[in-house]
């Protein structure tokens, strides 16, 4: 039966049991540091707990049900999962990554692991052409956000995983963006999926955690024997608070995906508003992509002003109140940010703009209140550009 279970059925049942101690229907939160042994090896499979922990356990197994994979991996936060990836290089390798990306992301291939030797080619990963050229004998890992952090391109997941295959190449997705429930890469090839859980997985903006879903069984063994050679875990409450938020997973992304096609289409028509970033509109480049590997087109949402300068951006972003001005984004409440000066003030004004981030681009990270005033909001924001 749990192999046949669809996704709304998964969120709330796949790996999760009674607790066979007390019947407890909420997996407990085993906040321990270690574990009674009865002698020395001999356990019920926990020893200590940066190296296991139930709680985190069934976490795990719930993640790698929803995104198809064989086992899962948690960490403190989605930068330190991606941390531990990337640990699976050696100096003189190579990682091809999309050239609009999350500035944290960007941050930690350039400012961490180049000083250790692994050289980094950001491209368009929309052509497949210019990836292909990009591979040479040192590739061994091709890093793919989709959609992407904040312009909101599309990757063909399957085709750049194809490729990959040829050359024999580890692909990695961050599914941040989407969550599961409107797609799964390794279904379309990849070979691990990162999340920032902190974001559409729990929901509700109160914890931080970040996940690695692995396709194999030896990619899991490396992921887990890295999370535990560094240490860089989550708590155990933190994953009760994921466990919690994914049980609705399904209902908040939907409605926040029909709230941002609706808000999408406003922005669209609005005289001070240049250009709208949205793939569920036809004439965006990646449409027909998203339509094939999304289930929905998502709940994000960026755009450009007229008045292409930060100053009038300033007076969108500070004149909403409903959507909250914070980073982050996945949670129940809207919120709006500023990418030049927050989630992607680490890359270099010139990389930015080269994929069209400007100065006055705003972020959209829209939640699941009454659809309408969160127009209306905008509006009056908007108004006083």
């Amino acid at each position: 039966m749990k192999d046949k279970m669809k996704f709304a059925t998964k969120v709330i049942h796949a790996g999760i049991e009674p607790d066979p101690s007390t019947g407890a229907i909420m997996t407990p939160i085993f906040q321990t540091s270690t574990y009674v042994q009865e002698e020395p090896g001999v356990h019920k499979g926990y020893e200590y707990a940066r190296t296991q922990n139930p709680t985190r356990k069934v976490l795990e197994t719930n993640l790698a049900a929803l995104e198809g994979g064989y086992d899962a991996v948690c960490f403190g936060s989605g930068l330190a999962a991606m941390d531990a990836v990337l640990k699976l290089l050696s100096p003189g390798d190579e990682i091809i990554a999309t050239n609009d990306l999350y500035g944290g992301s960007y941050r930690l291939i350039v400012r961490i692991y180049q000083k250790f030797g692994i050289k980094a080619h950001f491209i368009n990963m929309e052509d497949t052409e210019l990836l292909q050229k990009t591979i040479n004998t040192n590739t061994k890992l091709i890093w793919i956000e989709t959609p992407t952090n904040p312009m909101l391109k599309i990757i063909d997941i399957e085709e750049v995983c194809a490729v990959a295959k040829k050359h024999n190449i580890l692909t990695c997705v961050d599914n941040t963006f989407a969550s599961p429930y409107l797609q799964q890469p390794i279904a379309l090839g990849a070979d691990l999926v990162l999340h920032s859980a902190t974001k559409y997985l729990g929901g509700h903006s109160d914890v931080v955690l970040g996940a690695i879903i692995c396709s194999t069984k030896e990619l899991a063994e490396q992921i887990h024997f890295i999370q535990n050679a560094s240490g860089a875990i989550n708590g155990p409450f933190d994953c009760f608070l994921v466990l919690r938020g994914i049980k609705t997973l399904h209902v908040r992304v939907k409605q926040a995906c029909k709230n941002a096609k609706k808000i999408a289409k406003f922005l669209k028509d609005h005289p001070k508003v240049s250009k709208v970033y949205y793939p569920g509109f036809k004439d965006h480049p990646g449409h027909e992509t998203a339509k094939k590997q999304m289930k929905y087109f998502g709940g994000m949402v960026a755009f450009d002003l007229v008045d292409d300068n930060f100053e009038s951006a300033k007076k969108v972003l500070s004149g909403t109140k409903l959507f909250s001005l914070a980073e982050s984004l996945g949670g129940v409440e809207s919120l709006i940010g500023h990418p030049a000066s927050m989630t992607h003030a680490s890359i270099p004004k010139e990389e930015r703009l080269k994929v069209g981030l400007t100065d006055s681009l705003v972020r959209l990270s829209v939640g699941i209140e009454d659809v309408d005033d969160l127009i209306e909001d905008l509006k009056e924001a908007l108004d006083k550009v």
